[in-house]
Parts: C-alpha cells; sequence; structure tokens
C-alpha cells in the first residue's frame, strides 16, 4: 500500500493519531499504519488507501490536510531505525538544560536511565538542589567533573 504524508498541528501529533486510531475502530477504513516520526514536527506517515485516508482526516482534530504525493519508504527508512541513539553524557558531566522549563540552567548529571533516554540532574544554581529528571535531548554537555 501506498504511504502519504498527513500534516497536523505541530506539537499535537499525538492526539491526532489517538483520534485517527478511534475513528479506524469505528469505521472501516483501508489504512494499515501510522507513523510519528518525534524528530519531524507536525508531519504523520499514513500507510493506506489515498481516498480512506482523505475520508479519515476530514473528521479528526489537529489533521491539517494530507499532502497527496506518495512517500517512497526509502525516504522515511530513517525515522523506522531500530538502532538506539548514542548517549554520550555520563554520571557527573557538567550539562546545560536546552529546552524545557528549566532552558539555560547550569546542571551536575546524578544518574542516567538509559532504557527510557533520560538523567536525573540537579541544577546547580537552584537555592534547594532538588533532583530533576528530564530527557538526555534536553541536556547539551558542557564537561566532567575531575
Amino acid at each position: 500500500m501506498p504511504i502519504y504524508t498527513l500534516r497536523t498541528t505541530r506539537g499535537r501529533e499525538k492526539t491526532a493519531i489517538k483520534s485517527l486510531r478511534a475513528a479506524i475502530k469505528n469505521e472501516d477504513y483501508a489504512i494499515q499504519a501510522i507513523l510519528y516520526p518525534q524528530d519531524l514536527k507536525g508531519y504523520l506517515f499514513v500507510e493506506g488507501d489515498q481516498s480512506d485516508i482523505e475520508r479519515l482526516v476530514r473528521n479528526v482534530r489537529h489533521a491539517k490536510g494530507l499532502i497527496k504525493k506518495e512517500v517512497e519508504i526509502d525516504d522515511i527508512e530513517k525515522f523506522i531505525s531500530d538502532e538506539p541513539q548514542e548517549i554520550n553524557i555520563e554520571i557527573n558531566d557538567r550539562v546545560e538544560v536546552i529546552a524545557g522549563p528549566y532552558k539555560g540552567e547550569p546542571a551536575k548529571v546524578e544518574r542516567i536511565d538509559e532504557a527510557n533516554q533520560k538523567a536525573t540532574i540537579k541544577l546547580l544554581e537552584a537555592a534547594v538542589p532538588i533532583p530533576v529528571t528530564i530527557d538526555i535531548e534536553q541536556l547539551r554537555k558542557r564537561s566532567s567533573e575531575e
């Protein structure tokens, strides 16, 4: 079956997927798969019949529209890779938070959860050093503590 790109509201991809799944369960659509690449904000890839996808998208909130050009599997293969991302942050590293509510704050890594891609950090400039668990993607390495 061909794969098409579905435009969504940026940041609402998961909500759109839930709505799509609910609509697919209620009616009979020729949809095989939905792919949400987290690196590509505002887009989903849907495998199925074009007319069914268009009919499905009409009633789904946060679905902005369908790009009618077919996507080749080679173009999206990088989003389906099973290779885990390499973690280059270690315990006791000095890092800077680059996203989220603590953006710009310097911190020290206390613990790393490789399975969930999370790190527990202590903010260095906080009045009370409370451990905070944050995605590793939201951290940038500064230096290691000797």
